[in-house]
């Protein structure tokens, strides 16, 4: 492709500003690698986590602020399956399986890990999957207060005849 006096060689995917771009706009591909990158600093600091030394709140204040952000980058766009749900669910429990350490089992006092309930009972906060559903809905409050002429709120408008025919179904056009 040539652009002014600029050659461009057509690829099927790159990396920018950290998110995997193909030309399809592979999902599954993206969840991959930013799971990737998760694992890459859930490794990075793994030796903090099981310490007895520390805290769980200090641990969590770990994993929020530092682990969680590289997971989530641009998941405002994201459209998951049960399949990516569960990816990323299952990332949150090896992490917080590691932040909580295993328990004691009353009937046969030996070690075991945290089942998924108990996690979800230790973490107070949102799982992995609410941050992501709020996220997306803060990110389409903002596209809905753009005004017409952006070039974002015409792609997720529609067309004329799209948005008669939701007129016409006495939708007002703002569908979230």
């Amino acid at each position: 492709m040539r652009i002014d006096n600029s050659t461009f060689e057509r690829v099927e995917e790159f990396e920018c500003l950290g998110t995997t771009l193909t030309n399809q706009y592979s999902i599954p591909e993206e969840i991959r690698s930013r799971l990737r990158s998760g694992n890459a600093c859930y490794h990075s600091v793994q030796n903090l986590l099981p310490s007895r030394l520390l805290s769980k709140n200090l641990k969590i204040k770990i994993y929020r602020p530092i682990i969680l952000p590289v997971v989530l980058y641009g998941c405002e766009t994201w459209s998951l399956t049960l399949r990516e749900e569960r990816k990323l669910r299952v990332f949150e429990n090896i992490v917080l399986r590691r932040i909580f350490g295993s328990r004691r089992d009353e009937v046969t006092g030996e070690w075991r890990r945290l089942h998924n309930e108990e996690l979800n009972d230790q973490y107070s906060s949102p799982n992995i999957l609410r941050v992501i559903k709020s996220r997306r809905m803060r990110w389409a409050g903002h596209v809905a207060r753009m005004g017409v002429e952006r070039g974002c709120i015409r792609s997720w408008w529609g067309n004329r005849r799209e948005r008669d025919y939701w007129g016409e179904l006495g939708v007002d056009g703002w569908i979230i």
